[in-house]
């Protein structure tokens, strides 16, 4: 009982790692999107702030009107707040990383904005990759691992109670001496004596070790039916993770194309208000909705990420 319960630490040990590994891999692609999203709003700002240069030079020429550029500032302002706003995140989910994120002697540390990477490109999840994962997570769900130990351990004590049903054989051996010097004339100190024996018990009434027996193996059988119950529900967790990754990619997908078209109009806009074929208004909202589309675009990318940590720790990785 004892070796089991040292060898069921292990497990637990893994859930842990499991957890933490999971909540660790959620903090660092959230920071890696906050610092995404707030280069976004900084070209977003820097083109406002561009176009502000050149139409306070219109406007003194008198090539454009003052409003064009109080509603280009206006733009600006927003946009500002906009910036401040994404900066807010990038410190708050840099703050959450500390928790995992630690310098080699084990003190926790606050990431560079530096240190961001881009999002990788994602890869088309595979249908055979459900099935391998599955057989894998069988293996290597510590859950799993702590169910078998615990049957091992009522097979232990199915073992003990079922000896409880078989008689006590004790056997004897005792050797006798007297010492010293005679106590009297008759010096009738006694010879060496030697007494074996066999005592066997048989018990009468054995319902208690019976009781006990019948109570184990219910366990046992409740037991083994718990961990086919939770094989199931392992394959049911891979398969929506599964079908999370491969949801996500899809997107990642449709949005990286739209941020590309909304990035090309934003563009033709631009160069079509340079010319006095269109209007700051115009420009303005194709500025903004490339700048929707490219946060959309981030927030795909993440959760493709995210559903891979979670795919992931229900593999038991």
């Amino acid at each position: 009982k004892a070796s089991l319960d040292l060898v069921a630490a292990d497990p637990q040990f893994r859930s842990e790692v499991i957890f933490t590994v999971r909540a660790a891999s959620e903090a660092y692609w959230q920071w890696v999107a906050a610092a995404a999203q707030q280069r976004i709003a900084r070209q977003v700002l820097d083109l406002a702030t561009t176009r502000n240069d050149g139409l306070e030079e219109e406007v003194r020429m008198g090539a454009k009107a003052l409003p064009d550029l109080k509603d280009n500032r206006r733009s600006i302002l927003s946009r500002e707040a906009k910036l401040i706003d994404t900066q807010r995140k990038v410190t708050q989910s840099a703050t959450k990383l500390s928790i995992y994120l630690r310098s080699p002697d084990g003190e926790s540390r606050i990431a560079s904005i530096d240190e961001v990477p881009d999002f990788p490109n994602p890869t088309p999840p595979e249908a055979a990759w459900q099935i391998s994962l599955a057989q894998q997570a069988i293996q290597s769900r510590p859950e799993l691992r702590e169910l078998e130990l615990a049957i091992e351990r009522i097979d232990v004590e199915i073992a003990e109670a079922e000896n409880d049903l078989l008689p006590n054989i004790s056997a004897v051996l005792v050797g006798s001496q007297d010492v010293g010097e005679p106590t009297s004339k008759k010096r009738d100190k006694s010879e060496f004596e030697l007494e074996a024996a066999l005592l066997v018990d048989v018990p009468l009434q054995r319902r208690k070790a019976k009781g006990k027996l019948t109570s184990l193996e219910a366990k046992r059988a409740q037991l083994t039916q718990k961990r086919r119950l939770s094989e199931d529900k392992i394959r049911t967790d891979i398969a929506i993770a599964f079908e999370a990754v491969r949801a996500a990619y899809e997107r990642v997908q449709r949005t990286a194309e739209a941020r590309d078209l909304s990035d090309y109009m934003a563009e033709v806009e631009r160069e079509k208000f340079k010319v006095g074929e269109s209007d700051l208004l115009k420009v303005a909202l194709r500025e903004e909705k490339a700048a929707e589309s490219a946060g959309k675009a981030i927030e795909a990318q993440l959760e493709y990420q995210l559903g891979l940590a979670h795919l992931r720790a229900a593999t038991g990785i």
